[in-house]
């Protein structure tokens, strides 16, 4: 028996049993936590990104539960199938003990026996009982074993993701509260602040009108190269009061030039051709009454000039009509102004031959199951079907193929720096777009201060000139307070990253800016009447001379 024992607990010592372990994922989960808290200590850091970072780990550190669970399910099924196998091993031990005994004894009687042979066969199958007893006892160490090493695993790897479960609960209270703080930032704007950035968005939504807009040369790309003084700094909007949406004025203007007629143009901004309808009957328009829909109201329509190309021409005769067909058949009142479409009763009364015969020559035909929104410029880009270029493609020369170049809009690369969309309104004492070194530094020390102080710090962030009033900060006060943040005294180099209509990210002196973050700032602290004219979205150059 003492023999027997020695031979299994052999067996046990040199038993070899592979277990599959995940303490690499656990490894790689904690190293992904130690990265994620040195991003916290980045000074450009963006708590949103680290959001989703966090949000991956707690679903690798999901799966990795998961995969326990179903391990102690496993265990627990291993340890119930235990005691058979250990009454098995029992029996197989007795087995093997008392036939490997039998063994000798045959072997010293095969030698004296009359009849070898018969002796040789009762040894030999004598053996193979012995060598079943035999592999039958390794495969149930192997079980045991094996058993118990997962067991002893399990147990480490419980422990390992216990751990990691406490680290990414800190981790994720500290960046709840960072993004929480961040958005208690933009909370803590006060109410002038919010003025000045509505009053400088592009909420307001501007069509071209009955007469094309006036070319303002100081707002130009052409007027900054040839005029402004040397170290100069002009921030240009990719298009401006749009919300993107639909066909662009000049675009379509642009296509029509190019030989497109007025369904491929509607395919490309809507996605789809006219159809017909029958459109007779009356309108309610705001202020006016109840009109006939075709001969009356369409005809009033003063939305794009009447000396433009024909096809441009009837593309927005069915854009303004399917715009208006929807007020027409649900019998509401549709407004005479850029909030709905404008309308000129004038105009209306003695329609010009080019518009009448675009209305008459597209009666009926309208956009189905679209929204057909149209302005006058989007900037090259709209969210509706992407890039507006020759190739449909972005890329550093996309204002070159601009359908909206080639259709002559003012618009589609423009500094903004009147009150409103007009060339006559209110500039607030400024000629000018243009801003020197010391004024772009000050527009960056806005930028840290909105997007890393909080409180009084925000307070004071407004314009620099008369017609906002208020106590802004001088920029010697400003540039003190972001001093902490990394502020500049002076900008002289400046570059900008433009992704799928949208800019990215600025980086002035060194400064790295998120194009949302800038755009903000130069919203509220610009001097004069100087914005950047879009709503929801932030597409922008910087020009540096």
């Amino acid at each position: 028996m003492k023999k027997f024992f020695a031979l299994l607990f052999l067996l046990i010592g040199f038993l070899s049993f592979f277990i599959f372990v995940r303490a690499d994922e656990i490894e790689d989960i904690g190293k992904a936590i130690s990265s994620l808290k040195n991003d916290l200590q980045n000074k450009e850091v963006n708590y949103q990104t680290l959001n989703t970072k966090l949000t991956n780990i707690k679903n690798r550190i999901g799966n990795l539960e998961t995969e326990i669970e179903k391990k102690e399910i496993e265990v627990k099924k291993g340890e119930e199938a235990l005691s058979y196998q250990k009454n098995l091993l029992n029996e197989r031990a007795r087995s093997y003990y008392k036939n490997i005994n039998k063994n000798s004894t045959l072997f010293l009687s095969a030698i004296v026996a009359d009849d070898l042979s018969a002796s040789l066969r009762k040894i030999f199958y004598q053996k193979s009982i012995v060598d079943e007893d035999k592999r039958t006892i390794i495969k149930i160490v192997m079980y045991v074993k094996n058993l118990e090493d997962i067991k002893k695993q399990l147990e480490i790897e419980k422990s390992g993701l216990a751990k990691l479960k406490i680290e990414v609960d800190s981790q994720s209270k500290i960046i709840a509260k960072e993004i929480d703080q961040t958005k208690s930032k933009i909370a803590e704007l006060t109410a002038k602040q919010q003025s000045i950035l509505a009053s400088r968005s592009g909420s307001f939504t501007a069509s071209i009108g009955d007469s094309e807009s006036a070319d303002d040369i100081n707002a130009s790309i052409k007027g900054f190269r040839e005029s402004a003084p040397s170290g100069s700094f002009a921030v240009f909007s990719f298009g401006g009061y749009t919300h993107r949406k639909g066909m662009s004025q000049y675009g379509a203007r642009g296509r029509a030039q190019s030989g497109q007629d007025y369904k491929a143009i509607l395919k490309a901004y809507y996605g789809k051709e006219p159809v017909s309808k029958d459109t007779g009957g009356e309108i309610k328009v705001s202020g006016i009454g109840s009109i006939n829909f075709e001969e009356k109201y369409l005809y009033g329509i003063a939305e794009m000039p009447s000396t433009w190309h024909s096809e441009a021409l009837k593309a927005q005769a069915i854009a303004a009509r399917s715009y208006a067909y929807r007020y027409k058949i649900d019998d509401k009142e549709i407004c005479t102004n850029e909030a709905c479409q404008v309308y000129s009763q004038s105009k209306a009364d003695n329609p010009p031959q080019e518009w009448k015969d675009a209305v008459n020559n597209t009666r009926g035909q309208i956009l189905e199951d679209v929204v057909a929104y149209y302005a006058s410029t989007h900037g090259s880009f709209t969210t509706t079907m992407g890039w507006d270029t020759t190739d449909g493609s972005g890329g550093s020369n996309f204002i070159d193929k601009s359908y909206e170049k080639a259709g002559g809009s003012p618009w589609v690369y423009k500094a903004w720096y009147t009150e409103k969309y007009s060339i006559n309104s209110d500039k607030c004492g400024r000629s000018n777009p243009w801003l020197n070194g010391e004024e772009m530094a000050d527009i960056v020390n806005a930028t840290l201060i909105l997007s890393k102080g909080s409180g009084e710090e925000l307070e004071r962030v407004t314009p620099i000139s008369s017609c906002w009033g208020g106590n802004p900060y001088s920029m010697e006060e400003l540039r003190n307070v972001a001093s902490k943040y990394g502020g500049i005294s002076s900008a002289n180099s400046v570059s900008v990253s433009q992704g799928n209509g949208s800019t990215n990210q600025v980086v002035i002196n060194g400064v790295t800016l998120s194009g949302v973050d800038f755009k903000k700032a130069f919203n509220l602290r610009a001097p004069g009447r100087l914005s950047i004219p879009q709503s929801g979205f932030a597409f922008f150059n910087i020009e540096n001379k």
